[in-house]
């Protein structure tokens, strides 16, 4: 979330930067900035009462010792009346601290001056394009008939199983499920990252220290019993391992990865977007996360984007990066980077990754911070990318590696499947 002094500084700024998300915040600045002044006159009116509180009590016992008792006893009653009077200054600041924080768990993040104006996704900027579109004859096939001719994937035994939107995998399909978890996570070791292996479930604090909550409750899996909640992604309990924790200036920037199972609501979506691997309720990604200092965060994002880069060149995929525009970028970021690969069967392209920079805003909430070299502490920056998800990078190497004799494995993963040709 923002911090106050951000917004009290300069609402008008605050204002006009949201405005390019489309959010009008002039309503509810303004009533962050009417509770701070209220939470800061109860506090001024707290400390001079305290002031007088001490003074008093100290006056009582040289009062009682002079033999000044009717002095003493009104001094006593002073005293009762003052800490009537401050109960209700703190009822008064601890309430305007608790609405405050509800108002501003509300504003979303300030978006980074790069980002474009546009309201839906149409109005992206495409920043950079690579890969070769391969050229298929008429017979080609969308993934899901793919994966039913060669037995890799069956989505109606997942209806059957749970419902729509779990698939489950079998055969070569099951093992270039592995094999790319397997390749993801060595790529990224060895591009510095540290693998943790994270819950599948968090707190209730967790989802509020990264923004899930309560911005996306709707699209989480709520576990009501015991107050859990089912990941959306890794980014979730990865992040939150730095919740409360003030780091060394010198361990910056925190690189780590994660592989887990995501577990998605996605409530109203239909039509074509849904279609065999386009969008499921449980997929398979993996995840870098890292925790940095502010000054060397966009060093940190176009690293972090390059290195996406580098997976989908791998893989042998058409690809372009799209920065998304103030309508389309989420609540929580303030410069997104999208990818996506181009599905030669569909003839559309796919979002496989969003690599993001949430700045303070995430490590506001979590109060993730950093001891500099003058032993202040300060709030880290948080990013965080998907390298990558699954489900759309198999649709694309299914649909896109279709061969009559059956489907091509690019050379970089054939280590890892065991097998070059799916048949």
């Amino acid at each position: 979330m923002l911090t106050l002094k951000v917004i009290t500084d300069n609402p008008e700024e605050v204002i006009r930067r949201l405005a390019k998300k489309h959010f009008d915040a002039r309503e509810v600045i303004a009533k962050v900035i009417e509770l701070d002044k209220v939470r800061r006159s109860a506090q001024t009116e707290l400390d001079a009462n305290q002031a007088e509180l001490n003074r008093l009590s100290k006056s009582i016992g040289q009062l009682m010792k002079e033999g000044r008792k009717e002095e003493a006893e009104a001094a006593r009653n002073q005293v009762a009346i003052m800490k009537e009077t401050n109960k209700a200054l703190d009822d008064t600041k601890t309430s305007a601290e608790s609405v405050v924080q509800n108002l501003l768990f509300q504003i979303p993040n300030l978006p980074h001056d790069s980002v474009p104006e546009g309201r839906v996704a149409e109005d992206n900027v495409i920043e950079k394009t690579g890969g070769v579109v391969p050229e298929l004859g008429p017979d080609a096939l969308p993934h899901w008939d793919l994966a039913k001719k060669y037995d890799l994937i069956d989505f109606e035994l997942g209806v059957k199983i749970t419902g729509a939107g779990f698939p489950v995998y079998k055969g070569m399909g099951a093992r270039l499920q592995r094999a790319l978890i397997n390749f993801f996570l060595d790529n990224a070791r060895e591009a510095g990252y540290l693998e943790v292996q994270p819950p599948y479930v968090v707190n209730e604090d967790s989802g509020y220290g990264t923004g899930q909550l309560p911005d996306k409750e709707g699209q989480m899996y709520h576990a009501t019993a015991d107050n859990l909640y089912l990941i959306p992604t890794a980014e979730v309990p990865v992040t939150n391992i730095y919740r409360d924790v003030i780091l060394n200036e010198a361990d910056l920037p925190v690189k780590n990865t994660a592989y887990s199972a995501c577990f998605r609501r996605e409530a109203g979506s239909y039509g074509k977007d849904v279609r065999g691997l386009n969008r499921l309720h449980q997929f398979d990604k993996v995840e870098i996360v890292r925790i940095d200092k502010p000054e060397h965060s966009y060093e940190s994002l176009r690293e972090m984007v390059d290195y996406v880069q580098s997976l989908v060149e791998k893989l042998e995929l058409p690809w372009r990066i799209l920065r998304l525009c103030g309508g389309d970028i989420s609540f929580t970021s303030a410069l997104t980077f999208d990818f996506e690969v181009y599905s030669v069967a569909q003839e559309r392209w796919l979002e496989v990754s969003s690599v993001s920079n949430f700045e303070s805003y995430q490590a506001n909430r979590l109060k993730c911070r950093y001891r500099d070299e003058n032993k202040k502490t300060q709030l880290c920056h948080t990013l965080n990318g998907s390298a990558l998800a699954l489900p759309r990078i198999v649709a694309a190497l299914l649909e896109n590696n279709q061969t009559p004799e059956g489907i091509r494995i690019p050379k970089a993963l054939v280590p890892y499947t065991g097998f070059d040709l799916i048949k």
